[in-house]
């Protein structure tokens, strides 16, 4: 019996002994190691001028314009719908309106001025490149009077 007792610390000793705590190493990460993922904003516009509808849907992220819709939906006059592509400096958004209208393929430089919570569609003298692109002579010759105002609206799902 005595030799069982003893056997059996001895046995508890190797096994109390042998028993290793795992422990997680925690590596800190340096604050320039952090990646902060900024969010896309989207942001919805629209403008109703008598019988004609406006609208624009930005998509921002990090102060700049990554993609965009824009839709012309003038009163018994074909519509057109496209993309906006371009940057945004400053108060003023420059960008490339690519559209179908008339079951043409289009692409017509456009450009808002922020002013709060609305954008000014600026209008000016145009040139036609003659592959199917339109931009404007001089940007800073723009007027912004007001014509065309589009006022911040909630995006719809």
């Amino acid at each position: 019996m005595k030799k069982v007792i003893v056997l059996g610390v001895v046995f508890m000793s190797v096994f109390i002994s042998c028993k290793k705590e795992n422990k997680i190493e925690e590596t800190p990460i340096a604050p320039e190691e952090i990646v902060v993922e900024e969010l896309v904003s989207e942001e919805c516009y629209s403008a109703i001028i008598k019988k004609d509808t406006i609208t624009m849907t930005l998509n921002i992220k990090g102060g700049q314009l990554t993609s965009g819709k824009l839709s012309y939906n003038f009163y018994e006059k074909d519509k057109s719908f496209g993309t906006l592509v371009g940057k945004i400096k400053g108060d003023t958004l420059f960008a490339d309106y690519a559209f179908m209208s008339e079951g043409l393929a289009t692409v017509r430089q456009v450009v808002f001025l922020k002013k709060g919570n609305t954008y000014v569609e600026g209008f000016g003298d145009v040139v036609d490149d003659n592959k199917g692109k339109v931009t404007f002579k001089d940007a800073k010759q723009l007027k912004f009077e007001g014509n065309i105002v589009l006022s911040k609206v909630d995006c719809k799902m």
